[in-house]
């Protein structure tokens, strides 16, 4: 899952980013709305992460932009402003959730969650399949009741992978999910990771795709 924050104070843009790509998100943070508004175009995201008080343009204006492109990713409101109306504006603009600053990392993991799952059509917590159970909440992974480890980056290729089981994600996909800007990317890092999770799930739990990517193999074991 990757992550889009724009959030101009240093201190809350560093402690929300390494909270979040300690549960295996990709997280790009930018710190104006016009760097904001330039993400949005360059990369599809899962979510975003949006302060109202930006630089250069307002976080209420980049919300209306966004929704004037189109796009339908979630967006969770950080902000210190935390009158009734700037929270109804920001609602009536597109905003799906609203959590007012100071606010607790745990609570925003949270949220971000209950967003996520949400957007995918999701009522349950856990992601399952197969007889696999993953609680993106613990970062566990079961199989039977045994726990099996996984790596971060495994467990957010295996995260991706399961919010679509019947879908075919290329590798270029799955790498934007795996991976924030800045960060190195080899060409085959996406099929070591496959390769592991086959030894680890089973080499008929992911299904390749020629010449299209990654699938979830078909419900019935």
């Amino acid at each position: 899952m990757r992550i889009l924050l724009v959030e101009d104070d240093a201190m809350i843009g560093r402690a929300v980013s390494q909270a979040l790509r300690g549960e295996a998100y990709a997280v790009d943070w930018v710190r104006d709305g016009e760097a904001a508004l330039s993400a949005l175009g360059a990369m599809p995201y899962d979510l975003m992460l949006l302060d109202l008080g930006l630089p250069r343009r307002d976080g209420l204006a980049v919300l209306k932009e966004t929704r004037g492109r189109g796009l339908e990713l979630p967006v969770l409101v950080l902000t210190a402003r935390d009158a009734v109306e700037d929270r109804v504006a920001g609602l009536d603009a597109g905003a799906d959730d609203y959590l007012p600053k100071p606010f607790d990392l745990d609570e925003l993991s949270a949220r971000v969650r209950a967003l996520l799952r949400r957007h995918a059509g999701r009522g349950a917590p856990l992601l399952e399949h197969r007889g696999l159970r993953l609680d993106p909440a613990t970062r566990e992974v079961t199989r039977g009741g045994a726990e099996i480890a996984l790596t971060a980056r495994e467990f957010a290729l295996l995260r991706a992978l399961l919010e679509r089981p019947r879908a075919v994600l290329s590798r270029e996909r799955l790498r934007d999910k795996l991976y924030a800007f800045g960060e190195e990317v080899e060409s085959n890092t996406i099929e070591v990771y496959v390769h592991s999770l086959r030894r680890k799930l089973g080499a008929d739990f992911i299904v390749t795709v020629r010449g299209a990517g990654y699938r979830l193999a078909d419900d019935s074991p």
